[in-house]
């Protein structure tokens, strides 16, 4: 049709392993001897994967404040732990304990509730995560809808894949937010003044 000799315009390559592309790019490139316009499944499908970034950062942003809100609610039970429990720091105090000793305690008490629900949420989204497609025709069989159609989202299962760095970042994150909002409630318990607690008992 184009007149052209035994040669050809284009060439497709078909991998099994879509994940290394970039070595296989160079592997092409190297092998055509010549200059040539390699269009990969990452450049054809770049507005979806664009998409997909602007989603992964921006549940990270969510997932943050939520943590963040929990950590609130860490310091608001334990400043109203500090003020109902004002008479027996009072007491504490006036029997030797330190300041430094009343701070711990409080400190202790925050850490391990942000520890144990931490640990509890980790193990919970580990277990959904690895049945996901399970849970996904669990709730398509109760609702008796079709969750994620394919002939939309262009999956035939939901895909899930447990990043390690990422969980890592989450967990951190998590203690982090959780030990920080401990320490004003810790701080205000350790400066309450044993005489002023005291005084109307």
């Amino acid at each position: 049709y184009f007149n052209r000799a035994n040669d050809v315009t284009a060439i497709e390559v078909f991998t099994t392993n879509p994940d290394r592309i970039d070595v296989f790019r160079k592997a092409v490139t190297e092998a055509a001897q010549r200059p040539i316009f390699l269009v990969d499944w990452r450049q054809r499908n770049s507005t979806f994967f664009n998409a997909l970034q602007v989603e992964r950062n921006v549940m990270f942003l969510i997932l943050t404040l939520i943590v963040l809100v929990a950590a609130l609610n860490i310091v608001s039970g334990l400043i109203m732990l500090v003020k109902d429990k004002g008479q027996d720091i009072a007491i504490l105090r006036t029997m030797g304990a330190s300041q430094g000793s009343v701070m711990r305690v409080f400190l202790i008490t925050g850490a391990a509730i942000g520890v144990v629900g931490t640990l509890v949420g980790f193990l919970l989204g580990l277990v959904i995560c690895l049945n996901i497609e399970t849970i996904r025709q669990f709730i398509s069989w109760m609702t008796n809808t079709e969750l994620f159609s394919p002939e939309l989202y262009f999956l035939s299962k939901l895909p899930a894949e447990v990043d390690v760095g990422e969980t890592a970042a989450v967990v951190i994150m998590a203690l982090t937010l959780s030990f920080l909002a401990t320490l004003y409630p810790s701080w205000r318990a350790a400066r309450l003044d044993p005489i002023e607690a005291l005084r109307y008992e």
